[in-house]
C-alpha cells in the first residue's frame, strides 16, 4: 500500500512537473547556413485609401486640373453636364460664377479649365483634400495656368486662409494676367507665431472685374529631400524607418485598373506634370498621375529601396483580356518601361529617363508579370504570362520574372489552354487573414519544396481594427513574419498591404491599413512598428530554432501555439537577432539556450506590447502602443519573460 501511495506521489509530481514545464527556445547558431534574403522586407503600394491624392504626393490642391466633378456627372438630353468642379467653390455667388470651358485648355493632356466670372474681390477657394496643412515657418511654391478676357493685364491675389475667414496666414499677388495662356508661379511663406493647423483653404481673389480662365493650380509644401513634384516629408520618414529593400509598385488593382483605358499607363505618367492627362482609380477617385512612373523610382531611391515592378500583362478589373496572339504591344510597353528603369542614355528610353532628370540607371532585380490573376477565369494567363517572360528574358535574363499564380494554378491552366514549356523563377501569395488563421499559417512555408520556384508574398496582412490595426492584428502579423523570415531561403521578399490610409470620412475603401494620416500629421499602427523592429533587426544567416514546452492558445476546439519565434544572425559582426510572439494574456519566462556562439552578457530588448489586443494607435493618440527600448542580461542560457500581448526582438 506504501509503495502504491509512493508511486502515485511520484506520478502526480511528474504530471505537475510536466504542467508547469518552462518554455525553452534552443538557438543553433552553429548551424546557420541558409541565407536570409537580402530583399526579404519591402514595401507595397496603390492608389487606394486616397495613398497618393491627399497623401504621399505633396500636391495640396484637390482637383487641380478641373477633371473630377463634384455630384458625379449627369447625362440629360443625350449629352454629359457636370454637376461642378470637385473641391472648388465661390464664396460670392451673387457676383460671381464659376463653370467649366471643355475645350479651352492648356494642351491635349489637359483640355478642360475653369471660367471664373468675378467682381473685385469675389473669391475662388478650394478645401484642398480634408483641409490645407499649415505650419510655423512652412514653405510652399505654387503654380497655375491663366488667361483674362480684359485687353489690360489682369491680376488675382492667392492666399491661405483659415475656414472661417478671419486669419491670412499668406498671401502674394501674381500679375501679368493677359489673353493668352502663361503659366504663373508664387510662393506663400507661413510666420513663425502661428498655431499649426489643417482648417485651411486655398484662395484665389480676383483684383479685377471680368472673366479669368484657370487650369492646372498646384502647390507644394516642402518636400522630401526638397525633390520638384515631390512627396510628403513626413510619410516618406516613416517608410524609413521601416528599412525596406525593395518597393513593389505601381500597385495590385491600380496596375489594371478597371479598364483598359484606365491601366496603369506608364508612358502617360512620364516627363511634365503639367501634361499628364491622369486617369481613373479602380477605388472611385482620380488619379492626376503626378505620381508618375519616375515619381515611383524616386520615391525607391529615396527610402533606400530598390524597384519591384509590376508590369501591365493584358488583364482588368472588369475581366476583360487579350490573349497571348495579341500581346505585342503590350509585351513591347514592358520592355520599354524596363529600358526606362535601367536602360543606359545612350538607349531611347535611357535617354528619356535622363531628360526626365535622373540620367543614372535605377537597380532592378524582380520583374511581376501582371496582378492576381487567379481572379482570371478565361485560362489565358498561362499564355500571356510566357510571352512576357520569354520576351524579358531574352533581352534582360538576370531579371527574375515573377508570376501571380502559382505552380498548380499555371499548371491546370496550362493544359486547359494548351500553353507549354512554362517556366517559374518566382510566384506571388497573397494572404488576408485575420489573426487567429496567421497563427494556424504560422508553419505553412516550412514545408514548401525547396526544389520549387521562389515564393515572394506580395500582399497580406492581419485584417483588425480600422482604420488602421490594432495590437491583436500587429501579434498576427509578428507570428507570420517569423515564418517567412525563417524560410527566407525560399521566401525572397514580402510586403504588408494596404501600406497607407487617409482616416477623413470618405477617404477609406479599406480597412485595416498599416499608416494613418490626416492632411497635417500621420501615425502608425501597432502592425507598423512591428515592420519597424522585424525589418530593422535581421542578420543575413537563418539561425535553426528548437523549442520546447510551448504554451497553448485554445480557439474553440483547436490549441495553438502561444508563442512564435525566429532568429538569425549576422556573419560579419556576429550580432544574433531574436524576435519572439506571445499571444496570450499571461506573461511567459522562457529560457534561451544559445549553442554554437559565444554570447555576450548585455543585449538590448525592444518590446511592443499593450494591455488589450484590441487597444491601437489613432491620429488623436499616436503613440499609445510604441516599441520600448532596454537591457537584457544575456549569456550562453539566460531567462526572458514576455509580456502579454508582446513582440520582443532581442539583440545580442
Amino acid at each position: 500500500m506504501k509503495a502504491l501511495k509512493t508511486t502515485i506521489t511520484l506520478v502526480a509530481l511528474l504530471m505537475i512537473s510536466s504542467v508547469m514545464a518552462q518554455p525553452k527556445l534552443t538557438l543553433k547558431v552553429d548551424k546557420a547556413e541558409k541565407e536570409v534574403s537580402p530583399t526579404l522586407y519591402g514595401l507595397m503600394t496603390e492608389e487606394i485609401n486616397y495613398s497618393y491624392e491627399g497623401g504621399l504626393y505633396a500636391q495640396l490642391i484637390g482637383n487641380s486640373s478641373f477633371k473630377e466633378d463634384r455630384n458625379g456627372a449627369r447625362q440629360a438630353w443625350g449629352r454629359w453636364k457636370p454637376g461642378g468642379p470637385k473641391y472648388w467653390n465661390v464664396t460670392d455667388t451673387i457676383n460671381s460664377h464659376i463653370s467649366l470651358a471643355m475645350n479651352d485648355g492648356i494642351n491635349r493632356a489637359n483640355p478642360v479649365s475653369l471660367c471664373f466670372e468675378a467682381k473685385v474681390g469675389s473669391t475662388l477657394t478650394n478645401d484642398g483634400f480634408w483641409g490645407i496643412p499649415v505650419k510655423p515657418n512652412e514653405h510652399f511654391e505654387g503654380a497655375f495656368f491663366a488667361k483674362g478676357n480684359s485687353d489690360a493685364p489682369m491680376s488675382v491675389i492667392v492666399s491661405l486662409v483659415s475656414t472661417d475667414g478671419k486669419t491670412v496666414y499668406a498671401k502674394q499677388e501674381v500679375k501679368n494676367i493677359d489673353k493668352s495662356w502663361s503659366k504663373h508661379s508664387f510662393i506663400l511663406d507661413i510666420p513663425g507665431e502661428i498655431k499649426a493647423t489643417k482648417d485651411v483653404k486655398f484662395h484665389i481673389t480676383a483684383c479685377q472685374s471680368g472673366k479669368y480662365w484657370l487650369s492646372r493650380v498646384t502647390l507644394f509644401p516642402e518636400t522630401f529631400k526638397g525633390r520638384k513634384n515631390g512627396l510628403r516629408k513626413d510619410l516618406m520618414q516613416m517608410m524609413c524607418e521601416m528599412h525596406p529593400k525593395f518597393l513593389r509598385f505601381p500597385g495590385g488593382n491600380y496596375l489594371e485598373g478597371n479598364d483598359f483605358r484606365n491601366r496603369f499607363d506608364w508612358k502617360r505618367t512620364i516627363g511634365d506634370p503639367d501634361e499628364r492627362v491622369g486617369h481613373m482609380s479602380p477605388w472611385g477617385y482620380r488619379s492626376s498621375d503626378g505620381m508618375g512612373l519616375l515619381e515611383f523610382l524616386l520615391w525607391a531611391e529615396d527610402v533606400g529601396a530598390e524597384p519591384l515592378l509590376g508590369v501591365f500583362a493584358g488583364y482588368t478589373l472588369n475581366g476583360d483580356y487579350i490573349t497571348a496572339d495579341y500581346l505585342d504591344g503590350f509585351v513591347n510597353d514592358a520592355l520599354d518601361e524596363i529600358e526606362y528603369i535601367i536602360g543606359g542614355v545612350d538607349t531611347k528610353w535611357g535617354a528619356q529617363r535622363a531628360k526626365d532628370g535622373h540620367p543614372e540607371p535605377f537597380s532592378l532585380r524582380y520583374v511581376e508579370i501582371g496582378n492576381e490573376d487567379f481572379f482570371d477565369r478565361s485560362n489565358s494567363y498561362p499564355g500571356r504570362y510566357k510571352k512576357f517572360y520569354e520576351a524579358i528574358k531574352a533581352k534582360y535574363p538576370n531579371l527574375q520574372i515573377v508570376s501571380t499564380i502559382d505552380a498548380k494554378m499555371m499548371a491546370d491552366q496550362a493544359e486547359k489552354s494548351g500553353v507549354k514549356d512554362i517556366k517559374l523563377d518566382v510566384i506571388d501569395e497573397h494572404y488576408y487573414r485575420n489573426t487567429e488563421s496567421m497563427y494556424r499559417a504560422a508553419n505553412q512555408y516550412d514545408s514548401y519544396d525547396r526544389k520549387g520556384p521562389k515564393i515572394f508574398c506580395g500582399e497580406w496582412a492581419s485584417r483588425e481594427g480600422k482604420p488602421t490595426t490594432n495590437m491583436n492584428a500587429a501579434l498576427g502579423d509578428a507570428a507570420w513574419m517569423a515564418c517567412m523570415e525563417r524560410n527566407s531561403d525560399i521566401v525572397v521578399a514580402h510586403c504588408y498591404a494596404p501600406l497607407f490610409v487617409n482616416v477623413n470620412p470618405g477617404a477609406m475603401q479599406w480597412e485595416s491599413d498599416l499608416i494613418g494620416y490626416d492632411a497635417i500629421s500621420a501615425y502608425g499602427s501597432p502592425s507598423y512598428y512591428a515592420q519597424c523592429m522585424f525589418a530593422g533587426n535581421v542578420g543575413d544567416k537563418i539561425v535553426p530554432v528548437e523549442a520546447s514546452d510551448i504554451p497553448t492558445l485554445t480557439f474553440g476546439k483547436d490549441k495553438l501555439p502561444q508563442i512564435y519565434y525566429s532568429a538569425t544572425k549576422d556573419s560579419k559582426n556576429g550580432k544574433i537577432y531574436l524576435k519572439v510572439v506571445n499571444g496570450g494574456s499571461t506573461k511567459s519566462d522562457i529560457i534561451v539556450n544559445v549553442d554554437g556562439a559565444k554570447v555576450k552578457s548585455k543585449g538590448i530588448k525592444s518590446v511592443l506590447s499593450s494591455e488589450k489586443p484590441e487597444d491601437t494607435n489613432s491620429i488623436d493618440n499616436p503613440k499609445k502602443i510604441v516599441p520600448i527600448v532596454s537591457k537584457q542580461k544575456v549569456g550562453n542560457k539566460f531567462n526572458l519573460t514576455l509580456a502579454p500581448y508582446s513582440i520582443t526582438v532581442l539583440v545580442m
